[in-house]
């Protein structure tokens, strides 16, 4: 399988989104910056500086919706607040619901720092501007977060524990029934994606890609050439992978590569917060 190269030069690149047009929205992390790179291969800034993106959705209106120290839509130029927590380190993954509503992890400590204390944070739906609610907390360093086609299962990365939380969601909104994933054996859960099989395809840091069944069956296991994968987003059978570096050459650093594989993504809906 070979893996083509979209974009590179950046540090800790994050958050994959694919527009109905092709072009790819991705973030630099540490360098700061929202970034698209389109089909024609140029790369144009969307959003400079803004440093913390580990989520990024698009929004129905136009637009994007991202994460960073609070939960915000970005349209022309203008930055709107959706959600924010006073005293909140920063907010990481997200992704959205066929309602346009927003699931994000919140980070209740400095991720980045090794000194620092883990504390566990949540997930937090978000229904409209200001308006949120809790769905589960315990998550210790939120990461990748996803549902599945038929919206009953959420999935979130928790870096720090090595697994993937399940949950189920019920016809009234709220989360039951946890379940874990261990990854422990293959690398550290990242940002995701789901298949139209069901299946979750993960970036495992240190362990390239992987696809688990829906019980949690590592199925099959893809590499980039690089040594920390961070994230993967599915546009039909285009898988994007953005990383931290590039093991065939460090000067390129940071990098989004894109390869064709064998099932596509399932539909992933706009922001209409």
């Amino acid at each position: 399988m070979q893996f083509s190269l979209v974009a590179s030069g950046y540090g800790l690149v994050e958050g994959p989104t694919v527009a109905p047009d092709g072009g790819l929205f991705f973030s630099d992390v540490l360098g700061g910056g929202v970034y698209r790179a389109d089909p024609d291969g140029s790369i144009e800034t969307v959003v400079p500086k803004r440093r913390g993106v580990g989520g990024i959705a698009l929004h129905a209106d136009g637009g994007l919706v991202l994460g960073g120290r609070d939960i915000v839509r970005v349209h022309d130029g203008a930055t709107s607040p959706l959600f924010s927590i006073d005293g909140l380190p920063g907010w990481n993954d997200l992704c959205t619901d066929s309602r346009g509503r927003v699931y994000a992890g919140a980070l209740r400590f400095a991720v980045f720092d090794r000194a620092a204390e883990p504390v566990p944070g949540e997930c937090w739906r978000i229904d409209a501007p200001g308006v949120a609610t809790t769905l589960y907390g315990d998550v210790v360093h939120a990461n990748g977060i996803a549902l599945s086609s038929d919206e009953r299962t959420i999935y979130h990365s928790d870096s720090r524990a090595q697994t993937i939380i399940v949950h189920t969601l019920t016809d009234g909104g709220t989360a039951i029934d946890r379940r874990d994933i261990d990854v422990r054996a293959y690398g550290t859960p990242d940002g995701m994606a789901v298949d139209e099989n069901g299946a979750l395809w993960v970036a495992l840091v240190t362990g390239g890609v992987g696809r688990f069944t829906p019980d949690g069956v590592l199925d099959r296991r893809i590499e980039p050439p690089s040594s920390f994968v961070t994230s993967v987003c599915l546009h039909g059978r285009d898988l994007y992978v953005t990383t931290a570096d590039n093991t065939d050459d460090a000067g390129l650093r940071g990098c989004v590569f894109r390869i064709e594989v064998d099932v596509a993504g399932v539909p992933v809906h706009p922001a209409r917060i």
